[in-house]
């Protein structure tokens, strides 16, 4: 029995009614487009923001593609689950979300779904650096997601 999280569901659901079904066609500009979310790049940190009902990611031009991608997830978690102000938010609640989009941005950015099948992701080949490569991450944020990964699926 294959057992899933509300996360990975998510993430699967929104991928594949976006046409999105293997790791090659994870592009953050493509996403933002697909979902309507305005991408703008300036020298500063990374932002979620939503006026007149319309959501824009800031994101710093200065980071590497890699690094963009993973922080593009994190904001993406940011427009799809979360609403409100951080900066008038309980420090705890601000911290709650911050976590929640940290474990949305590493599934988002190699989800579980694209793992789990072999037409998507040679099972042979599941090593830290060919899940960086096909997933355009960096080394360490692979490391750490397949380290989420392995330990999800011996629970089950």
């Amino acid at each position: 029995m294959n057992y899933t999280t509300h996360t990975e569901n998510f993430i699967k659901d929104l991928y594949t009614r976006m046409g999105i079904l293997s790791p090659l066609q994870l592009d953050f500009q493509s996403i933002a487009m697909q979902l309507g979310i305005q991408l703008f790049y300036r020298p500063d940190k990374n932002q979620a923001l939503f006026l007149n009902e319309h959501a824009y990611i800031f994101l710093n031009e200065e980071l590497t593609n890699q690094q963009q991608w993973q922080d593009f997830c994190h904001e993406l978690a940011q427009v799809l689950l979360h609403n409100g102000h951080q900066g008038r938010m309980s420090p705890l609640f601000r911290e709650y979300q911050e976590n929640k989009a940290n474990n949305f941005m590493y599934h988002a950015c190699i989800p579980s779904f694209m793992l789990d099948e072999p037409e998507h992701c040679d099972a042979s080949n599941l090593t830290v650096q060919y899940v960086q490569q096909l997933s355009n991450v960096e080394y360490d944020f692979a490391v750490k997601r397949m380290n989420q990964y392995i330990f999800n699926k011996q629970l089950f």
